[in-house]
């Protein structure tokens, strides 16, 4: 029971500090600035609430506040033990979350409130009766167990063929448990992930900032896995089904829980959606006590990363200059902060590679795996690093990085250090271009200059000290686009970080070269 209650405070915790991290903005210093402008404050309809459970970091005496509802929440967690939660929800998506769920499969009651300061101390949630049936007694003639035994191994065997049968062209069987919940929580039937996305931003939650939190929880545990797509050393990506679409899965193993962390929070961050970068669905944390798993759950790409389309697919100049685009229009999105009251900070992504860029079905890319990002706010004039320890790929690391000369209370460093990575990148993509009939097959950055798994020695002797950069074909000479994508890269991977080209210069300059072409996306 100990070792139950340390898990249902754990993952309380870490999922609330999330939220509060993304959702949750006030606490003491802003009642202390806006206690001159309580008046204001009233007329607006915002409420004080009791809260338990479910408190921003910084409130006083469990209260917090709201331009929403209060509520009050039973839920039945493993082993039958009743936790009572208590706090503000936001008016943004508190229609999906301030819904009768006696009729949930899972036993949780949830009560909203408006009508008066601290009215949710009055609300009294009660779980639902447990459905009982009677069972046959241990002490039943031995002949009724292996009857019943009998009966069931036959009904077994029967939903086993009729399984097979159905899902036969499935790859492999699901590994990991979750609860399929068949009757709706918080999200109405018919309500698709698009929906879900659409209403959360008409309704004012924000370009980007995310579902709230109950219906990402809702989603996690409804999701069917399917079959292993990819495994890194992060944890595993699954493929999955929610409601008959098809979503990306990323299993984090718990050693990974600050990049999982990490990753959730930038997705999460307000106008952060880009059609370039990968969409965000949903996040949880799940486990029955002796193990415990981190969701990130995403849009799903069948074509999966550029390097794997590499590998498998030449291009021409439409498709090189497609790819090249939509990867620099991800990576401009990531790098510009937006000033406003809900801005977003401008970010870099600390490992971009070929592998972290996912091609979408109509041949544009997206970015993705941020869970080394760095946040930059002009405000503060602070670099927001993440805390875990892992590193990028040494392949793919600029010079400052490997010498140990990079700036990191400087993020303008950060920014450059991505761009020098994208260079490379484009490198890749512009060997798969057939010009003249001709295209190479494909390869990683400095493939013939380090080993297939090189060291920080191996890689600053070529990159720092020989000062060496990939080859480019003598084909690329006699063809303009190659070319031009050759003098691009040139620049993006200078060793001076101060001479790199900007990710918005890059994009700007690609889409002279599409209008040149006369392509349009």
């Amino acid at each position: 029971m100990l070792y139950l209650c340390r898990y249902i405070l754990l993952h309380s915790n870490m999922l609330d500090t999330m939220l509060l991290k993304n959702g949750w903005k006030g606490g003491l210093e802003r009642r202390v600035e806006e206690s001159s402008s309580m008046a204001t404050v009233s007329a607006q309809n915002m409420l004080w609430c009791h809260c338990y459970h479910h408190c921003p970091e910084d409130s006083v005496n469990n209260t917090c506040m709201t331009d929403g509802y209060c509520f009050t929440m039973v839920e039945e967690e493993e082993g039958g033990l009743a936790v009572l939660t208590a706090g503000c929800l936001g008016l943004a998506g508190s229609e999906f979350q301030c819904r009768d769920t006696w009729n949930a499969r899972s036993r949780r009651a949830l009560e909203c409130c408006t009508d008066q300061d601290y009215c949710n101390r009055d609300l009294h949630p009660t779980l639902p009766p447990l459905v009982t049936s009677d069972y046959v007694d241990s002490s039943i003639q031995y002949m009724a167990l292996f009857i019943s035994i009998t009966v069931c191994s036959i009904i077994l065997g029967l939903i086993l063929v009729f399984c097979y049968f159905r899902y036969k062209r499935q790859e492999s069987r699901p590994r990991y448990s979750i609860d399929l919940e068949q009757e709706e929580t918080y999200i109405p039937p018919g309500e698709s992930l698009k929906d879900l996305i659409e209403h959360s931003r008409s309704i004012g939650s924000g370009s980007g900032s995310g579902l709230p939190l109950l219906v990402q929880r809702t989603i996690a545990k409804q999701i069917q896995m399917v079959k292993q797509i990819g495994k890194g050393r992060y944890g595993e990506v699954w493929m999955g089904k929610w409601r008959g679409e098809r979503v990306a899965v990323k299993v984090f193993f718990t050693t990974e829980e600050e990049s999982w962390f990490r990753e959730t929070e930038i997705y999460q961050t307000f106008l952060m959606r880009h059609d370039n970068i990968l969409g965000f669905i949903a996040a949880d944390i799940k486990g029955t006590g002796s193990w415990t798993q981190l969701y990130l759950i995403t849009d799903y790409h069948e074509n999966g990363s550029l390097y794997d389309y590499l590998k498998s697919n030449t291009l021409d100049v439409k498709a090189l200059l497609k790819l090249a685009y939509s990867s620099i229009s991800g990576l401009c999105h990531l790098h510009t902060e937006i000033y406003g009251t809900q801005g977003k900070p401008a970010i870099a992504h600390r490992d971009l590679k070929s592998k972290n860029i996912l091609v979408k079905k109509n041949g544009s890319c997206c970015i993705a795996d941020l869970g080394l990002a760095v946040k930059f706010n002009s405000d503060t004039n602070e670099v927001d690093i993440p805390p875990n320890l892992r590193v990028g790929t040494k392949r793919y690391m600029p010079p400052e990085v490997l010498d140990e000369t990079l700036n990191r209370s400087y993020f303008q460093s950060f920014i450059m250090a991505d761009m020098y990575s994208f260079g490379l990148i484009v490198w890749e993509m512009a060997r798969r271009c057939i010009s003249g009939g001709i295209v190479e097959e494909y390869q990683l950055p400095y493939h013939d200059l380090v080993p297939t798994d090189p060291s920080y020695e191996d890689m600053r002797e070529v990159v720092c000290i020989k000062k060496q950069r990939p080859s480019f074909a003598n084909r690329w000479s006699s063809d303009e686009c190659l070319r031009q994508m050759g003098k691009l890269m040139s620049e993006c991977w200078a060793h001076n970080p101060a001479s790199r080209l900007t990710a918005l210069r890059v994009k700007k300059t690609l889409a002279k070269m599409l209008e040149s072409q006369d392509i349009k996306l």
